[in-house]
């Protein structure tokens, strides 16, 4: 098999179709006027198209197909149907809108489709709190939890320019090169159809003026169905040769971002006494975003992190075992998200404890003037 030519499409491909058509999109999206309008909770400030999405899921299903053309890819099409389905929920959502209720509902339906027919089911826990194997309705239920909680855990870091999908590409190239290694090449043709695709997407998003598109729900809700499916496949997979497998505290460090953002927004909420779904700027990225006051500064230093705990995950994982390592991660990715929000309080601090120093001077030197 000509693997290097297969990956060389798999990218190029993705890359130019996304690249070609986002203009396109763009000239329709301002002729019929599908913008997002900025409001109190966005950090985007100007009105953009949201249909990039539909670019990311042509230039990834075309990029695959053309890819894979070689190869028995019958059990890829449970994905692809599973992909479809959050595309068209995504696009509805994007141009009409749809109901929290209602695409919860659907999310739920294609991930028990997905779990139940394509066997994407968590079968072994691999030591994580002592478990090894688990049973079948056990392992049902907690893939479906699993599918629905990337699919939106993913959306919901699609807050500012580049991250969605600068993160996206990490997690595409991290699993894309591992699939490689372990000679899983229909995954892995996958996973490098969705960079190239994400690339382009990314370039635009970040750099775009004139051309500046997001992903909208369509987008970020592909790309979870994706990451999500990648994800379970990842723990799943057991390979020939000498490739470690079965490795859940490497799978959350590679989508570790949008795992712990979510369980922290979640918690906050809750604790304000607010639905853990109601929209709010207390997400990781807003702050770093109010650290920075630049949006690819913020998505370039989420991103590096990201990079640097998969290093030290694969760094780790042969030195403490997957079970230490899994909760070390959980541990550090809370402590690492809590960073930004304890600079912005000290910082708040200081600011108010220097104003109120500039009002106790102006009040003496007041006071000294009308003594003299």
């Amino acid at each position: 098999m000509l693997i290097p030519i297969n990956i060389f499409l798999s990218l190029a491909i993705g890359f130019s179709i996304v690249f070609y058509i986002i203009p396109k999109i763009i000239k329709v999206s301002n002729i019929k006027n599908l913008f997002d309008v900025p409001n109190h909770r966005s950090a985007a400030k100007h009105v953009v198209p949201t249909l990039g999405g539909i670019a990311i899921y042509t230039g990834f299903r075309i990029s695959q197909i053309i890819s894979l053309d070689s190869f028995d890819v019958n059990e890829m099409r449970y994905l692809s149907l599973g992909v479809l389905i959050m595309f068209i929920l995504g696009l509805k959502d994007d141009l009409i809108s749809v109901s929290a209720k209602t695409k919860l509902v659907i999310q739920v339906a294609m991930a028990i489709y997905l779990v139940v027919l394509g066997h994407y089911r968590i079968t072994n826990f691999h030591g994580i709190l002592g478990i090894q194997e688990i049973g079948y309705l056990a392992g049902t239920i907690f893939s479906v939890i699993i599918i629905v909680g990337i699919i939106n855990a993913v959306n919901l870091i699609d807050g500012i320019d580049g991250l969605a999908s600068g993160i996206g590409l990490l997690i595409s190239v991290a699993y894309g090169i591992w699939f490689l290694n372990a000679g899983d090449y229909i995954y892995a043709l996958t996973c490098f159809s969705l960079t190239g695709s994400l690339t382009a997407f990314f370039i635009y998003n970040v750099f775009g003026t004139s051309n500046k598109i997001f992903m909208g729900d369509t987008g970020s809700l592909i790309l979870g169905t994706i990451v999500a499916l990648l994800t379970i496949h990842f723990n799943e997979f057991n390979p020939a040769g000498n490739v470690s497998h079965g490795l859940p505290a490497i799978s959350l460090a590679i989508i570790i971002v949008p795992v712990v953002d979510t369980i922290r927004i979640f918690a906050i909420r809750l604790s304000q006494g607010k639905s853990p779904f109601s929209p709010d700027m207390n997400h990781i990225h807003h702050q770093v975003l109010r650290l920075t006051g630049n949006h690819l500064k913020a998505s370039l230093i989420i991103i590096a992190v990201n990079a640097l705990i998969i290093f030290l995950a694969f760094s780790l994982i042969n030195v403490i075992g997957n079970n230490t390592l899994f909760f070390l991660l959980l541990v550090s990715g809370f402590i690492l998200a809590g960073i930004p929000s304890w600079i912005l309080k000290f910082q708040n601090k200081y600011s108010e404890m220097k104003q109120e120093n500039k009002s106790i001077y102006a009040f003496l030197l007041f006071q000294k003037k009308m003594k003299e």
